[in-house]
């Protein structure tokens, strides 16, 4: 039987939101988007089809990678699963996150602040919940990187970018970020070497063009980049990502037909499903696989 890391891009419209199941079945969620274009259900909510669908019971870890509305639409389901840790860039205070919010989205920023009081205990090195210890996650490697140096005024470029690695396999996973958190970030030598050569990467800000950096990219050299995002976009850097991309074998369910891809979208693709880990083939050391709707 193969062991394998399994990573869900939701299709949540202009919005992001990724759960990952890792091989020893403890559960990620990164974002919380809402919504899809099928038109079968404009509410979609992640995590109550996690609980509902998924069987999935409790959250073991939910990484918010900044507080703009379309990166906790899905906030007020939160408790539904009871997540055990929560990361988020907990140096923007609840005061600046409120600053601005309009009428109708209050409850959900005011949500994402009493979740922020409330979940104030570090997590211990040596705990179970702890992501710096691969061995709690059944092998799965996980960093995550949060730039602080940006002004306040543009949450987007305190997003955290997260990584995650298994049987050789690497996914990249940004927020919103943009030139001055990249700027930041690739001082890093942790953070180079923990993006170079990945296999998946999540495109920053949605694919826009604020959040293309050639130096984030040469590095990461990804084989396939997923774009989370509506389907109208003035400033799209696809045709950028595509060129960049190595490209891979993806299979479209719908079809039966897999095909050679370098950029993927929600909004065009649907939901995004990769698996990778060791295969229980004997002639194969690990494997990677990528479908779509």
């Amino acid at each position: 039987m193969s062991k394998e890391c399994t990573v869900v891009f939701w299709d949540v419209q202009h919005g992001h939101s990724a759960y990952i199941k890792t091989p020893n079945d403890r559960h990620i969620v990164i974002d919380l988007g809402t919504g899809d274009y099928s038109g079968s259900n404009i509410e979609f909510s992640p995590l109550k089809h996690l609980k509902n669908n998924y069987g999935v019971k409790q959250l073991d870890y939910v990484i918010v990678t900044h507080p703009h509305l379309d990166h906790i639409d899905d906030i007020l389901n939160f408790d539904l699963l009871d997540p055990k840790v929560f990361r988020r860039p907990k140096h923007i205070t609840n005061k600046e996150v409120m600053d601005g919010v309009q009428e109708k989205d209050k409850p959900k920023f005011k949500k994402y602040c009493e979740i922020n009081d409330r979940y104030n205990s570090p997590v211990g090195a040596d705990s179970t919940d702890s992501a710096s210890n691969p061995d709690n996650w059944g092998g799965l490697n996980i960093q995550s990187f949060t730039p602080s140096s940006c002004n306040h005024n543009n949450f987007n470029n305190h997003s955290i970018v997260t990584v995650i690695e298994y049987a050789g396999i690497k996914v990249v996973i940004p927020g919103d970020n943009e030139k001055c958190s990249f700027e930041e970030l690739l001082l890093r030598e942790s953070f180079k070497k923990a993006i170079k050569n990945s296999d998946i990467l999540l495109a920053p800000h949605h694919g826009r063009e604020s959040g293309y950096n050639t130096d984030f990219m040469d590095l990461v050299n990804p084989r396939l980049t997923v774009v989370s995002d509506g389907r109208f976009c003035e400033t799209s850097a696809n045709a950028r990502y595509s060129a960049k991309s190595r490209g891979w074998s993806v299979y479209k369910k719908s079809t039966g037909i897999s095909k050679d891809r370098k950029c993927l979208t929600t909004n065009s693709d649907g939901e995004v499903l990769v698996s990778f880990g060791f295969s229980s083939d004997p002639n194969y050391k690990n494997f990677l696989s990528v479908k779509v709707e």
